[in-house]
């Protein structure tokens, strides 16, 4: 990327993605970078791989401190507090926490894992991510889940003995031949349980997961469109707001961390198969970072202090100007209410002429609200943000 043309390019706030990759099993459905656990996990020596890691990306923090940090698997939970501990420890040393810092550690609702909450809220977790994915007996058996909904519940009260006062539910819909009713019953149970915050997304088949092998039947088109708008409609009702595609919460209680992705933040990735994004406003550049995804590789890694490993590896791309107006909205647009127009400047270092050529074709399709005070799809737009991508791209 050129010299910043605006000279408003700055440096966004920063957070901390980690990425503990071993879960009990693989799910049907997901494509994330996990693996099977085993009988033993290199817990020790992943915690001071993740040290190294982060202390060679350390110069990339310019004296940032992190605003929020977020533990994603895999399942995080698989580890000890003592480990978690032991990296938000590093974390704090190498880089420095914000007063308010958000830290997020994803947990499964299993009894093994509901019995370390209490270590996790002593060694500094403050936000709890449950995937619960739903309630119902045969869908758990459907997604490959080896805990019961009652056991879901269970997960919930014991995170509140632990003292946890921000609590996020993880929710699927469009599951194998569910009716909108058992989405619903879903969400009834999730609300009267009162977490904070609910991610309610649809089951889609992705490549490479045994779904896409052998794909279930899942319902159509039509009855997802009714099953979204009865669920939006019952969580609005309840007090959650949507403010993200598939997030909603009480008000005040956005997930600090999915902001800062989506409002084209800047974030460290520490972990086998983790990815960030940085700003490096004096010399008008943005990177995208990756460590390579298998655990026994990433473990392998020769990293060293300093950072110029990191500055030097093939695992780091820099963003192509021309790239640098889709990648901002695929993010920006993501959120219900958009961001503030003067972020596109901020945060890409371009004039907003970068975005206005495009615009009118796309406002008057109604997909897009009007540019200005803020960047944001329209009502009708937010459900067709691939159709607002791929229009951007064909416009001159």
């Amino acid at each position: 990327m050129a010299e910043d043309s605006t000279g408003l390019l700055e440096r966004p706030p920063l957070s901390l993605y980690v990425h503990i990759p071993w879960c009990v099993r693989k799910c049907p459905y997901c494509d994330f970078n996990s693996h099977a656990a085993g009988e033993s996990l290199p817990e020790a020596e992943y915690v001071a791989q993740l040290h190294r890691d982060l202390r060679s990306q350390q110069p990339w923090a310019q004296g940032r401190r992190l605003q929020s940090i977020f533990f994603g698997g895999g399942t995080p939970s698989l580890f000890s507090p003592q480990a978690i501990g032991a990296i938000l420890a590093m974390a704090e040393e190498e880089i420095g926490f914000a007063d308010d810092i958000e830290i997020t550690l994803e947990a499964n609702p299993g009894t093994f894992e509901q019995a370390k909450f209490a270590g996790y809220r002593a060694a500094g977790v403050n936000r709890l991510s449950i995937g619960v994915q739903s309630f119902d007996t045969q869908q758990l058996d459907n997604l490959g889940r080896i805990h019961s909904g009652a056991e879901a519940e269970g997960a919930l009260e014991m995170a509140r003995r632990a003292g946890f006062d921000n609590i996020n539910l993880d929710l699927m819909h469009g599951l194998p031949q569910q009716s909108e009713e058992e989405a619903l019953a879903d969400l009834r149970r999730a609300v009267s349980l009162a977490p904070e915050h609910i991610s309610w997304y649809q089951l889609t088949i992705e490549p490479n997961t045994a779904f896409y092998s052998a794909p279930p039947v899942v319902p159509g088109p039509a009855h997802i469109v009714s099953m979204q708008g009865s669920g939006r409609e019952y969580l609005a009702l309840q007090g959650y707001g949507r403010y993200e595609v598939s997030a909603y919460s009480r008000p005040g209680l956005e997930s600090r961390h999915n902001l800062n992705y989506w409002a084209f933040g800047d974030y460290l990735g520490i972990g086998a198969g983790a990815h960030g994004k940085v700003t490096l406003p004096g010399e008008g550049r943005i990177l995208r970072t990756r460590r390579t995804r298998a655990p026994r590789h990433y473990l392998a890694l020769p990293l060293a202090a300093g950072g110029q490993d990191a500055l030097e590896s093939p695992l780091v791309n820099e963003v192509a100007t021309e790239e640098l107006p889709l990648e901002f909205l695929m993010n920006a647009l993501r959120l219900v209410r958009g961001v503030p127009v003067g972020v596109f400047s901020a945060r890409t270092g371009l004039p907003l002429q970068a975005l206005e050529r495009q615009w009118p074709t796309l406002e008057q399709l109604q997909l897009v609200q009007p540019l200005g005070p803020r960047i944001a799809a329209s009502s009708f737009g937010f459900d067709y943000l691939d159709e607002i991508l791929q229009r951007f791209l064909e416009q001159p």
